[in-house]
C-alpha cells in the first residue's frame, strides 16, 4: 500500500482540518504494515493557480510543515515534502495534459466555484489544476488516496486519466495504477463557529469563526464561550438537532474531540444549556490540543530543522517519482532507447 495526500500551505491548520484529515493521516502512518508507507506534501504549486504573496508562500510552507510534524507526522516514517522541490509534478502534469480533456475539466465543480462569475480571468493554472491533482498521485503509483466528499471527484477525474493513457500508450501494460479512495468513516466534517451551514475555513476573515492548531487554552476558551448556539438546552436525542445547524456542530466536535458519538454526548448533555456544555467542550479542545500547540510554537520559527525535513523527503519523493516519469516519457515516444 502507497498512500498519498496534500494539503495547500495558505495559512493556519484549524481544528477542521485536524479533525478532518491531519489526525487520520496520523492514524494512517501508525497503522502501515511493513512494506507500506505514505507520503504527504505542501502542495504549494498548487498555491499558484490563484493570487498570492511569493514570501509569504514560502512562511506559509515551512509553518504548515511545523503544523503537520506537531499534530504527529514523522519525517523518519512519513516521506513530507513541499510540490516544487519535485519537478516529477509539474513534468507529468504537462504529459498529462495530452490525455485529460476539456469536456472532463470543464465538468469539474471546484473551478466554477472558485473562479466564480469571472471564469474569463480566471488562470490556465485554475483549470487545470485537477490534471496536476492526477500527477500529484500518479507520479508515485499511489494504491491509495485520502479524499473528503469534496474531493472525490478529483480523484474519479485521476482515474480516468491514468487509465485513457494506460489504454492509448500502454501496449498492454498498466503504466499508471489506479489509486482508489480512502474516506474514514469517522472523519468530522467542522462547521464554521459563527455560522453551522458553513465549513470552518482559514479563508474567513473572522478568526472567531475557527480554532487555530496555535490557539492556546484561554483563546480556545473564550472562541467556544462565544460560538454561536440557540437559546434551547441540548436534546437527548439526536433528532432534536434537526434545524439547529450550530449545536449540532458543537455536538459533533465534542463526539470527535473524545472518539465518542453525537448519541452519546447527547445522552449525557441532554437537557442541559450551553452554558454548562460549551465550558466542558472548551476543556476538551484545550486539554487535546495543548502538545500540538507546543510542539507547534517551539518548530514554527526553526527555518534550518523545516527545510532540512522539506529537503530530505523530496529528495525520496524524487527517487520514489523517477522510474514512473521515466515510463511515461517513452511510453509518449519522448525518449527512445
Amino acid at each position: 500500500m502507497r498512500i498519498v495526500s496534500g494539503i495547500q500551505p495558505t495559512g493556519q491548520l484549524h481544528l477542521g482540518n485536524y479533525l478532518g484529515a491531519i489526525r487520520n493521516w496520523v492514524r494512517m502512518q501508525d497503522s502501515l504494515e511493513p512494506g507500506s508507507e505514505c507520503l504527504f506534501f505542501l502542495a504549494d504549486l498548487h498555491a499558484i493557480s490563484q493570487p498570492h504573496d511569493p514570501a509569504e508562500l514560502g512562511a506559509a510552507t515551512r509553518e504548515m510543515t511545523a503544523a503537520l510534524v506537531a499534530c504527529g507526522i514523522d519525517p523518519d516514517r512519513s516521506v513530507l515534502f513541499n510540490q516544487a522541490q519535485v519537478p516529477a509534478h509539474a513534468e507529468l502534469q504537462w504529459l498529462l495534459n495530452g490525455t485529460a480533456r476539456m469536456g472532463w475539466l470543464n465538468r469539474m465543480t471546484q473551478f466554477k466555484d472558485k473562479s466564480g462569475k469571472n471564469r474569463e480571468g480566471a488562470s490556465v493554472a485554475l483549470f487545470t489544476y485537477p490534471v496536476l491533482q492526477a500527477a500529484d498521485v500518479l507520479a508515485y503509483q499511489a494504491t491509495h488516496v485520502p479524499v473528503g466528499e469534496d474531493q472525490k471527484q478529483h480523484l474519479e477525474l485521476a482515474r480516468d486519466i491514468a487509465q485513457k493513457f494506460n489504454n492509448d500508450f500502454g501496449a498492454g501494460e498498466e503504466i499508471f495504477t489506479l489509486p482508489d479512495p480512502i474516506i474514514p468513516p469517522e472523519a468530522a466534517r467542522i462547521m464554521s463557529l459563527r455560522d453551522g451551514a458553513a465549513k470552518m475555513s482559514k479563508s474567513d476573515p473572522s478568526e472567531m469563526s475557527r480554532i487555530n492548531l496555535s490557539d492556546d487554552a484561554d483563546t480556545i476558551l473564550q472562541k467556544i464561550r462565544k460560538a454561536k448556539t440557540d437559546a434551547e438546552p441540548l436534546p437527548s436525542e439526536i433528532a432534536g438537532l434537526e434545524g439547529r445547524a450550530e449545536a449540532a456542530n458543537l455536538v459533533g466536535i465534542y463526539a470527535a474531540m473524545t472518539g465518542s458519538t453525537a448519541d452519546a454526548v447527547l445522552a449525557q448533555f441532554g437537557g442541559q444549556g450551553f452554558g454548562t456544555f460549551k465550558p466542558a467542550l472548551g476543556e476538551v479542545l484545550a486539554e487535546s490540543l495543548a502538545p500540538i500547540a507546543r510542539a507547534f510554537v517551539e518548530l514554527k520559527d526553526d527555518a534550518t530543522t523545516l527545510n532540512a525535513i522539506l529537503a530530505k523527503g523530496a529528495a525520496a519523493a524524487r527517487d520514489r517519482a523517477r522510474p514512473t516519469l521515466d515510463t511515461a516519457y517513452r511510453a509518449l515516444g519522448l525518449i527512445h532507447g
